[in-house]
């Protein structure tokens, strides 16, 4: 939760905007935009995800639209049918970001601007671990594969406790740092602003696992880019 609410405060208001939520899952930050003011459109390339999406949206409307589909392509959506685009820790688990990058500039009006959330790109490669002392202190976080280029498989479960349900496996698609630079400002995206958030010491507090985040390094990156307005 904390996570997702440093993310949001990143974005910055967009009541009454046209807004696309690129690779939206179950709906849950589609519907936390909306009840902030936007106009949300969703999509995603999971059908049980939209389905769910769609459920929730049922069961309590907000207005929004949500779409099975690819945020590489975004074939459905004419030029220029959005505001702003957002994309919360969605473009490292789906190959083609070069072509996102271009799908999301065509669908933006001039003046729009795009929004993401991904795993930072040098401090969690696949197989980075922290690394600790022989009192089990954090020292420090080994790096490593950053120029790994094959996609790769995690294990998730979303809790470590005894009644957590089976892992699932989740695919990422490494992108290094220059991948989501270049590929923004190929598509003719002007880069405004990024953000490595650290958490508060607030936030330790009531998640004592953040701190080795607080100390060493960040594992998020949040970057805003966009796309110019006409002369």
């Amino acid at each position: 939760m904390l996570r997702r609410e440093n993310f949001i405060e990143f974005v910055p208001d967009l009541s009454e905007r046209r807004v696309i939520d690129l690779g939206c899952g179950e709906g849950r930050n589609t519907r936390l935009f909306a009840m902030r003011g936007a106009r949300m459109t969703g999509i995603d390339l999971s059908p049980g995800l939209i389905q769910a999406a769609r459920a929730a949206e049922t069961a309590k409307p907000l207005g929004i639209d949500y779409h099975l589909g690819s945020f590489a392509d975004l074939k459905q959506f004419p030029n220029e049918s959005f505001d702003a685009a957002v994309s919360t820790m969605a473009f490292m688990d789906g190959p083609g970001f070069p072509e996102a990058a271009h799908a999301v500039y065509r669908v933006l009006q001039p003046g729009g601007a795009l929004y993401f959330s991904v795993i930072h790109p040098c401090f969690c490669p696949c197989g980075a671990r922290w690394v600790t002392d022989s009192d089990g202190r954090v020292e420090g976080k080994l790096v490593t594969n950053y120029w790994l280029d094959r996609p790769y498989i995690e294990k998730w479960r979303f809790s470590r406790s005894a009644e957590a349900t089976d892992p699932f496996a989740i695919w990422y698609f490494p992108y290094r740092m220059e991948d989501y630079i270049n590929s923004l400002c190929e598509a003719g995206f002007r880069i405004s602003r990024i953000r490595e958030p650290r958490p508060t010491e607030e936030m330790v507090r009531e998640c004592t696992g953040l701190q080795r985040e607080r100390d060493h390094v960040p594992i998020f990156l949040y970057i805003a880019a966009a796309k110019p307005c006409r002369r």
